[in-house]
């Protein structure tokens, strides 16, 4: 009969704060095991000694290398490859032979704990069952007397190994945060800090709940001080403005701006330098996730990132920050007045919020204007735009729409064409436009213009297939009058 592996998290340190369940399987185990450097100390077996029992086999699995410096074949994944590789043989023999081995961890097993690489390896041979531990990220939020976060917040866990500008953009992106493995990544982690505009706000914890915990403002620490045991830790923001001194209220002369900025279709090569100069200017950003994600990150600057379908509330939560007297910009993919931010914007202003804020409108690049760019001048006499979507308004608007533009012999740029859930009224919309034009007409499909998956096809009205097309096409119909010559499509500028 073989053994059981325990993987036994050891909470933050403090032995007290070791599980009833812990403490038990350390003193019963036949086995213990923990990692060590070198030098032979571990700070698991300090840990766990209050609970050691005299007779116990002791398996010290010494790293090979505590930096990634090594002269290993395989650099430093090789070395440890090689290392956890071995540690597992060695642990498999005491399971083999029907001793349970307790692979000792500090904090939880599977939050960034050793343990998992010895899961992954004997899991499937053994049983092995995990016993969690209190994190690191708790017993900070505990011995600083904050919580981490309420009600509807976000927490974001970081390794502070991330490259600075990742870093930055995240924690500008979240409400609460921790930034876990400092040591050496002390300096670019309080960088991303400031970058983000939250530095003032973070705390340093080090060894948190032992004899010799620190604790001090992120901003005033000596990066020269800091050991690997140590995080940041950005605590709930909801709760430190309760808790800190009101700050002065603006009189309405301060009243702030609303800055409705178009990012254009896709990078940075499609941004105006107009635009570009209203987002270095602003103070926070508000916008759709990945459309936040897209403007470069500028210290100090705010970011507030929401889901796709919350446009009042973004509306409303950049108004509600103007009115304070911010200066705020709300991003749009395209031109923000083409189905997008600045209708949602006027719409919450006509709605009485924001009084006293003003309200600017950016231009930017639109999804029609860059596929008609790809395949020629699709759109170089009349046209119409129009959106398939039905979520705002009912079918039998867009299909009168539809008719009205077919019988008028314009060019059509429809967007949003299909979604998951809206998978008919592409077809439906085909069947109008015959109604009208040949079956020959010119179709431009254009899918992620400017990004990496960009696919631009040229094809017909009666050879369109619906289920080609999804969200993030536009679909360009051209008249009686559009022709494609040579792969180039446009349309003459006279009858």
């Amino acid at each position: 009969m073989t053994g059981t592996l325990y993987g036994v998290g050891l909470g933050p340190g403090d032995p007290e704060l070791m599980t009833v369940k812990a403490a038990r399987l350390i003193s019963e185990a036949s086995v213990i095991a923990y990692h060590c450097a070198r030098h032979g100390r571990s700070i698991a077996r300090s840990v766990a000694e209050p609970y050691l029992r005299e007779g116990q086999i002791e398996e010290k699995l010494v790293y090979p290398v505590t930096t990634e410096t090594t002269d290993h074949p395989g650099g430093y994944e090789g070395a440890i490859a090689d290392f956890y590789e071995l540690s597992a043989k060695r642990l498999a023999e005491h399971l083999d032979a029907g001793r349970d081995v307790v692979l000792l961890c500090e904090g939880d097993p599977f939050f960034y704990g050793s343990y998992m690489y010895m899961h992954e390896r004997l899991s499937g041979r053994f049983e092995a069952v995990v016993v969690p531990g209190v994190t690191s990220v708790s017993a900070a939020s505990s011995v600083i007397g904050r919580p981490l976060v309420q009600r509807d917040e976000v927490l974001t866990v970081l390794p502070g190994t991330l490259p600075a500008p990742e870093l930055a953009r995240r924690l500008a992106d979240t409400d609460a945060a921790a930034v876990l493995k400092l040591g050496r990544t002390f300096t670019s982690v309080r960088e991303a800090f400031a970058e983000a505009g939250k530095l003032d706000d973070a705390v340093y914890v080090e060894r948190a709940t032992w004899g010799q915990q620190r604790i001090e403002p992120l901003a005033s620490v000596d990066p020269s001080t800091v050991p690997y045991f140590s995080l940041a830790l950005l605590p709930s923001p909801a709760y430190a403005s309760r808790t800190s001194p009101a700050a002065p209220v603006p009189s309405p002369s301060s009243g702030g701006e609303v800055v409705v900025v178009g990012l254009g279709p896709a990078g940075p090569e499609w941004l105006t330098p107009e635009a570009a100069a209203e987002l270095d200017a602003a103070e926070h950003i508000v916008g759709y996730g990945p459309y936040v994600a897209r403007v470069p990150q500028k210290a100090g600057q705010q970011r507030h990132a929401s889901g796709n379908r919350v446009e009042a509330d973004r509306a409303r939560e950049a108004l509600s920050l103007a009115a304070s007297g911010a200066r705020v910009a709300v991003v749009s993919s395209g031109d923000p007045g083409v189905f997008a931010m600045a209708s949602a914007v006027l719409e919450q202003v006509s709605a009485g919020h924001g009084a006293g804020v003003r309200v600017r409108i950016v231009p930017g690049v639109t999804a029609a204007q860059a596929a008609a760019s790809r395949v020629g001048a699709p759109l170089g006499h009349d046209y119409c735009v129009l959106s398939l979507s039905d979520r705002l308004k009912p079918w039998e608007i867009i299909e009168k729409r539809l008719d009205a533009a077919g019988a008028a012999d314009l060019v059509l740029a429809l967007y949003n064409p299909a979604s998951r859930s809206r998978t008919s009224q592409l077809a439906d919309a085909v069947s109008v436009l015959l109604r009208h034009r040949a079956p020959s007409t010119p179709v431009v499909v254009a899918r992620d213009v400017g990004g990496p998956e960009e696919d631009i096809r040229i094809t017909t009205l009666g050879e369109l297939d619906p289920s080609t097309v999804d969200m993030r096409c536009l679909l360009i119909v051209g008249s009686s009058r559009t022709r494609v010559d040579d792969g180039v499509v446009w349309t003459p500028r006279s009858y």
